[in-house]
């Protein structure tokens, strides 16, 4: 009770909260994109689950602070720079993130989604297991702040589950939304590539401020914003004056 009477709990709560949805963005857009390589059926369901297992790979991370603690330990060093488990661990991450935004870039372009889609080296296991292991790599840093930030564990826990809940219930709807705009999907995938080789830069010791990549991809959303207005905007304007 005293825990659920101190206002400070309530503001780290809601600090957190915020924080874990922020930085949570990026792993949603994945999300949408890696589920629409299943049939349309088993897309929601993928989500879902893939997301429930987050939760649970969240607490477990949070459970096991002294490990986290280890994490940032030097492994070994490569020309003078000490190499941790976390820059391993957000190398491979940001690798996968490339390989994968330049693919999916690829089949958009030339058009065989489709064909992708119905075939059967995409299975619902391995989008899950993808998705669980994305979340770890985009979680692991704010997992990490929210140790530094919180004294509770509760909190924390509480925080990460308030988050995941969230983006349970935005990732359907932005789901349709980055299918039914290819503009929208092609910059979602870019931002994938943009986030990956900031993730590969911070792994190899190159810090780059995660504010600066929010703000571009907040000024490149805005954009593209105003363009679906307009276009709608126009095509009511002919639809007018073909009546």
């Amino acid at each position: 009770m005293e825990i659920l009477l101190d206002p400070q709990t309530w503001l780290s709560l809601l600090t957190l909260t915020a924080l874990e949805i922020v930085l949570g963005i990026d792993n949603l857009v994945f999300i949408s994109i890696l589920s629409s390589r299943l049939p349309a059926h088993q897309q929601s369901t993928a989500r879902r689950v893939g997301l429930a297992l987050a939760v649970i790979t969240r607490l477990l991370l949070l459970l096991s602070i002294s490990w986290l603690a280890g994490v940032t330990a030097p492994l070994f060093s490569v020309f003078d720079h000490p190499v941790s488990l976390r820059d391993l661990i957000l190398l491979g991450g940001g690798l996968f993130l490339l390989a994968k935004g330049t693919t999916e870039i690829h089949a958009t372009v030339e058009g065989v989604e489709e064909e992708i889609r119905e075939s059967k080296a995409v299975s619902f296991t391995s989008v899950v297991v993808q998705i669980m292991i994305l979340d770890i790599v985009f979680s692991l840093d704010s997992v990490i702040t929210a140790v530094g930030m919180a004294s509770e564990i509760s909190v924390m826990a509480a925080a990460v589950i308030i988050a995941v809940l969230v983006m349970v219930f935005a990732a359907d709807p932005l789901s349709r939304f980055i299918e039914e705009h290819v503009s929208v999907k092609m910059l979602a995938l870019s931002f994938l590539i943009l986030v990956g080789v900031a993730l590969i830069a911070d792994g190899m010791g190159f810090h780059i401020p995660k504010g600066y990549l929010y703000f571009a991809i907040a000024f490149s959303v805005g954009v593209e914003t105003l363009n679906i207005l307009a276009k709608k905007k126009r095509m009511k304007a002919k639809a007018e004056a073909a009546h």
